[in-house]
């Protein structure tokens, strides 16, 4: 099963970075990246930067379709108004099966402001102590996933250190 983690950093540039991270631990196949997508809010710009991992290195699961609507929902639909934000709402709902619920994209959305980045990551198989030895000293915190809480937990408990 795929996990969906949102990790974000307090530099513009720090998603791509650790992305980069990342598919070099999947070359030695201690993650296995499925999907990603870095949103990046530079400094004095009005709103974020979106790419698909697609756009990045040719590759993912999901279509650009998803991340678009996702992400217009976390950082865009604020801006529409009322109207579309409860179309949007409605046809969201079936997010909220996958771990993707209000709170999920009220958290993101006041978390990756203007300065940061984020990196999305639909991931399995990550064998995360030896990933946290490899991201060790990386400024990053994990601010979503749709983990079950118990093993949420655990994931945050190891990269807390």
């Amino acid at each position: 099963m795929a996990n969906l983690v949102v990790l974000k950093f307090p530099q513009s540039d720090g998603a791509f970075r650790m992305l980069d991270k990342l598919e070099d631990l999947q070359k030695q196949e201690l993650i296995h990246i499925e999907d990603a997508a870095v949103v990046s809010w530079p400094e004095g710009k009005r709103k974020p930067r979106t790419r698909h991992l697609n756009d990045l290195i040719g590759i993912g699961v999901l279509d650009g379709a998803f991340w678009g609507f996702l992400f217009g929902l976390i950082f865009f639909v604020p801006l529409l108004g009322m109207a579309v934000g409860a179309a949007v709402g409605g046809a969201s709902g079936s997010l909220s099966d996958v771990g993707i619920d209000d709170d999920f994209v009220n958290e993101v959305r006041g978390k990756v402001t203007e300065g940061t980045s984020a990196l999305f990551l639909l991931e399995s198989g990550a064998v995360v102590d030896r990933i946290h030895d490899e991201v060790k000293g990386m400024d990053f915190e994990i601010i979503a996933t749709n983990l079950p809480r118990d093993q949420e937990a655990k994931l945050r408990e190891a990269f807390a250190a």
